[in-house]
Formats: C-alpha cells, structure tokens, sequence
C-alpha cells in the first residue's frame, strides 16, 4: 500500500467530521450530529453499492460515528463526537505498529483491495516499511492534538486540526518524500521507457513481485525466473551456444543451447518455446524438465528451470542472439571443464545432465 492509497484509505473518515462542522453552524451541535452519523450511513452504503461488498474501514467508521455520535445526542455533549477521529487513529497506529513491528503485515493485507491482490517484493518492501514507520509517527502525533484541541481549543479549532491539518501534514510529508527521491536518483541513469520487466520470485517459484531488467541485473536478492534447454541428438551429443562478445554476462564461453529470462506475467512452457524459436529455430519439440535450482552470480539472482530434448535437426541459430552453435561430444566437454572456456552455470548443469539423463558419474 503506498501513501496516495493510504490517503485514499483514511479520507472518507474525516467527511463525515467535515459535515459535522458545517452542519453545526448552521443549524446547531445537535443537528450538526445528526446529519454527521446520517453522513456515514450514507457513505457506508454508496461504499457498498459501488463495491459489492463492506468496507471495513468505512463500516468501522460508521458504527463509531453512530455510537460517539449517539452518546453524544443522549448526554448533549459533543465532547465524545469530537474523539471521534482519535479512537479512529489509534487505530490505525496500532495496526500500523503491528505492521512494522512484528511478523504480520496487517497493512499488507489491507492494501489487496487496492492493489488486486499483486504481490511486493523485497525491493518494494522496504520503502513500504519505511513509510510505515514515519506515518506511525504522524499518526500518534496527529492523534494527540485532536485529543487536546476536544478539551481544551475552539470547535473551529477543533475541526482544523482534526480535518484540515491531517491532509496538510500528509501533503508535507509527501513534498519531503519526493525531494528525497529526487535527490536520491540524482545522477542514476533513467530506464529506458519499454524496459523489460521480470517476476521476482521465491525458491519455489511463488511471485512475490516484479522489478525491471536493469534492477534485476544490477543487484543480487532479486530472485526472477529463467528458463535453460539442453538439446540433445540420438549420439548423446548435445548442442552448445557460444555467447556473444557483446554479452554483458559470460561473453564468449559456451553455453545451454537455449537460456532466456521469462517476462513477468509469462508462464515458464511460454518463455521456453519462444527463447527456442528465437535462439535456434525450434519450434516443435518435446521439453522434458530435468531440475529447478537458484543461481547466485556476482551480480543476480535467478530461478532455473531446467529443460531437456533430444532431436535429430541441425538447429538454425540467430545471429543477433548467438556467434556460433554446434553439438559437442561429452568427451569434449569433459575436456573443457573448468578451463574457463564454458560458463559456470553450464558446467553445472553438465553434471546434472550426466547423473539424471545421460546416467553417467562425473
């Protein structure tokens, strides 16, 4: 949840203590009351017409509108009105304190309703938490003046506080947060606007977010999923790509016949047919997996998924994506080991290939 969907949260709250202001002066405290808890009603319900379901946060506004609101009717007193707004953000302060300071994310949970259930990474969490910690800080500071100004300040005063300052101290903290990433970004290069973007997972593959190519790359933590494919031919010999010397990781060694980033939202079967037909012309093949496993390089973090197929055709390798391809014996690759002429996760995978598909010890 981040704050302008916070704001969009708290702000149907303070309407009904806006109705109640003007209300009372123009007909008095009574019926200022009254027509503040009919407020309520009526905003619970076009709440509920335009969603299909309660709103919690409205409800629990309402139902505290109508009870401090009756109390106050009962005992004329508008005293107990007037805490109205406090009791909502002690709320908030203890949910917000939950939040950040314990394993349950209650925030979290509260903002699916807005964010239709996508799921944050680490990446996106912490500024979360960070924003978390410093409204805490506004909301109890914010909570004790609206209990001061209901005993000791002016209606007006009252009302300012409760209303109109709230959304002032937001708008500050707003302005500061923007100055600080402005001046946090001042000097980064910006990402190009058609960026590709990748799913950052966990270990078993569960989205947990999303973050571009350039984050994903530029540091390790950022779990997101590829899709490796080793060709094999009826001589067990399998296909090797090298890389190009443009390359930004492993340039020149050898490679998976086919390896690819899968796109966020993209299934893993998707990813793997096209990597294939953009990489060797492959486009129908039988692809059986063969491991998962996390990659941790110097600069990433991926999720392999590990295929393997077996054809007899030369594949057709695209220039733009590969420099050279041809099918090596195992001898030869056996050769190769640790000679720097393979890249590391593919000696890796070798290993794989000869226990659970060639059936043979390293």
């Amino acid at each position: 949840m981040n704050r302008l969907q916070l704001l969009k949260t708290l702000a149907p709250g303070f309407l009904p203590l806006l109705v109640f202001i003007a209300a009372d002066a123009l007909w008095g405290t009574e019926i200022g009351l009254a027509v503040a808890v009919a407020s309520g009603i009526i905003e619970l319900a076009v709440s509920y017409f335009r969603e299909k379901t309660w709103d919690r946060f409205i409800l629990l506004d309402t139902l505290l509108i109508v009870a401090l609101g009756g109390i106050s009717l009962l005992l004329r007193n508008d005293i107990y009105f007037k805490l109205k707004p406090a009791l909502v953000e002690l709320v908030f302060c203890l949910v917000l304190g939950v939040s950040v300071y314990s394993p349950v994310n209650i925030m979290l949970a509260m903002s699916r309703r807005y964010l239709k259930n996508l799921p944050l990474g680490e990446e996106q969490m912490q500024p979360l938490r960070r924003s978390m910690k410093a409204l805490l800080v506004i909301f109890l500071g914010h909570t004790a003046l609206i209990v001061y100004a209901a005993f000791a300040m002016s209606l007006r005063a009252w009302g300012f506080i409760s209303g109109g300052l709230f959304y002032i101290l937001f708008a500050l903290y707003f302005l500061l947060e923007w100055g600080r990433n402005r001046w946090r970004r001042r000097g980064m290069p910006a990402q190009p606007a058609d960026e590709e973007w990748f799913d950052i997972v966990d270990a078993e593959g569960n989205v947990r977010g999303k973050a571009p190519r350039s984050a994903c790359h530029a540091q390790k933590g950022l779990l997101h999923p590829v899709v490796h494919l080793h060709v094999l031919n009826s001589q067990d010999r399998i296909f090797l790509q090298k890389r190009s010397a443009q390359k930004q990781i492993q340039p020149d060694k050898w490679d998976t016949a086919v390896g690819g980033h899968v796109s966020s939202g993209e299934k893993v079967d998707a990813a793997l047919k096209r990597e294939a037909q953009e990489e060797l012309g492959l486009s129908d093949f039988q692809a059986v997996p063969v491991a998962r496993y996390v990659w941790e390089s110097d600069i990433e973090s991926e999720l392999v998924y590990m295929f393997v197929t077996r054809t007899n055709q030369q594949p057709l390798i695209n220039p733009s994506e590969i420099s050279e391809g041809k099918f090596w014996k195992i001898r030869k690759i056996r050769e190769a080991l640790s000679k720097g002429v393979l890249t590391p996760n593919l000696e890796f995978e070798f290993d794989i290939l000869l226990k659970h598909v060639l059936k043979e010890s390293s």
